[in-house]
């Protein structure tokens, strides 16, 4: 298939509000794919590139003077290719020579080709094909059940293979996945909660878990082979020795585990989640700072156990399986109640030991692989949120010469991109600034008066005191007071904090109706 028809089913998908109109055109396109085209078609709809270019927006300013070609000639497989060889580059004058490469391509692309180009390479796609609507194209396309689809994908981890399954075997290709030890699955997710009583309210009888402000992970181990994947899918083995250590003692063959890994004070309690992050993605030195900063694991769920899935269990009976051979000291505490006095006095006692909080999990409920479902709620005594930087503005006096005033947004689940809640350069240390002035000038696409623009891939944790009407934003909503908690490092904007949540948060104060 040519490019020109995936860029012609993208601009179309964008002009078209109608999720149905969405899901039909883009099932039209998939169709009309070869076996080998439909992972690339797939991820480029979805607005993910699969490859890791390292081209920003200064690498891409130039195409805009190339001429576009006459017609369409370039296929699918011959740009992945050469997006493939463009992300090889390294080395000496490899920016020059990426520089090169883009020209080479944009100058074989056609001006609608061009513009699907750049904006799948500045991370700027944003037609509205998002996940739940491209699993809903996938399945039309192969006739086969949309929860067939989400079935797999829990299991797969990734919508191009579920994809290719799906319209090369139909059915029987989507129930052969399986969970596979060593293959990182996406984590579930939770919503929020204000307190107990409001948890209890929604769940019924709870458990009630400790909620650490430590490193994510999920362990995988397959005889001797151990994986330690963090939230992002990073495999952190190699980081984590101990962590790895204490997989291999336990008494089983197979088994994948969900979980935080913490720092903690000699005393016990625990480190700042910079200091345990710290150890993720060190190659160095890591016998120094294994002795120095030892990480202690922290397990709270079983995935999989000795060639068993057990993702569609109720919870309970996963807690029970993960309790028979996992230690008490590397499970998270836990109560089941439906008392709310008991869930404050078990939240003041976390939130007394130095932890952020609570977790309140269904104990009926399935494992939601990449969900952010209403069986898991977060209760924590200030409001936070996950948010994605969308630009940035230089700073002055002090901070003059750094980028300082954060222009935040929440995720939009229905229509795509994010949703603007307001701006904050309050919280920020000095060599915060300094690390987010260089990141962010790396994601830089553009500029308007002293605003930098920049990809919308930093998430950043926000506390503030409220939500409030506002006129001044699209979603019609700002936050009060907001200021920056910490950056996250270890969350994709994906992960990212959705504007109905925000939207929940105002119901609840009533500021919105």
């Amino acid at each position: 298939m040519l490019l020109a028809e995936i860029a012609g089913a993208s601009r179309e998908v964008a002009d078209t509000r109608a999720r149905l109109a969405k899901v039909a055109r883009l099932a039209a396109c998939l169709r009309a794919l070869a076996p080998d085209e439909v992972p690339i078609a797939v991820a480029w709809l979805a607005g993910e590139l699969p490859q890791k270019l390292g081209a920003g927006w200064a690498a891409l300013r130039d195409t805009a003077a190339v001429a576009p070609a006459a017609r369409a000639t370039l296929t699918i497989g011959e740009t992945d290719a050469a997006l493939g060889a463009l992300a090889a580059v390294r080395g000496a004058g490899s920016g020059a020579e990426r520089t090169r490469r883009i020209g080479a391509l944009f100058a074989r692309a056609t001006a609608e080709e061009q513009g699907f180009l750049r904006r799948l390479l500045l991370g700027e796609l944003r037609q509205g094909a998002l996940e739940g609507v491209m699993v809903e194209a996938v399945a039309r396309a192969a006739g086969v059940a949309a929860d067939a689809v989400r079935d797999a994908l829990t299991l797969a981890g990734s919508l191009p293979a579920v994809a290719r399954a799906a319209l090369s075997e139909g059915a029987p290709g989507l129930a052969a996945f399986r969970i596979e030890p060593g293959r990182a699955l996406a984590p579930m997710l939770a919503q929020s909660a204000a307190n107990p009583a409001a948890a209890l309210a929604r769940l019924g009888r709870a458990a009630f878990e400790w909620k650490l402000d430590g490193a994510r992970i999920q362990l995988h181990r397959a005889g001797d082979a151990v994986r330690v994947f963090t939230r992002s899918g990073h495999d952190a083995a190699a980081a984590v020795p101990e962590l790895v250590a204490a997989a291999r003692a336990l008494p089983v063959r197979a088994v994948v585990l969900d979980g935080e890994a913490l720092a903690l004070a000699p005393g016990g309690a625990p480190l700042p989640f910079q200091v345990t992050m710290r150890r993720f993605g060190r190659r160095l030195d890591v016998e120094r700072l294994r002795a120095e900063l030892p990480l202690s694991p922290f397990f709270f769920d079983c995935l999989h156990l000795d060639g068993e899935d057990l993702i569609a269990r109720p919870a309970a009976e996963r807690w029970r399986a993960l309790a028979e051979f996992v230690p008490e000291p590397q499970r998270l505490a836990r109560l089941e109640t439906d008392d709310a006095g008991a869930a404050d006095a078990f939240l003041a006692d976390a939130l007394a030991r130095g932890h952020e909080g609570v977790m309140a999990k269904a104990p009926g409920a399935p494992y939601a692989a990449g969900q952010r479902g209403a069986a898991w709620l977060k209760l924590k005594p200030a409001h936070t949120l996950d948010l994605v930087v969308l630009a940035v503005e230089w700073g002055s006096g002090r901070r003059e010469g750094l980028l300082s005033n954060l222009h935040l947004g929440a995720r939009d689940p229905e229509h795509g991109g994010f949703v603007m809640l307001g701006k904050t350069f309050k919280g920020l240390t000095d060599a915060l600034l300094a690390w987010q002035t260089r990141e962010l000038l790396a994601r830089e696409i553009g500029r308007s008066g002293h605003a930098v623009h920049v990809r919308p891939e930093l998430v950043v944790e926000i506390a503030f005191d409220g939500v409030q009407a506002s006129p001044r934003y699209p979603g019609g909503l700002a936050l009060r007071f907001a200021r920056v908690k910490r950056y996250r490092p270890d969350k994709t904007a994906a992960e990212a904090d959705t504007i109905d949540e925000v939207r929940a948060i105002a119901r609840r104060q009533g500021t919105h109706p």
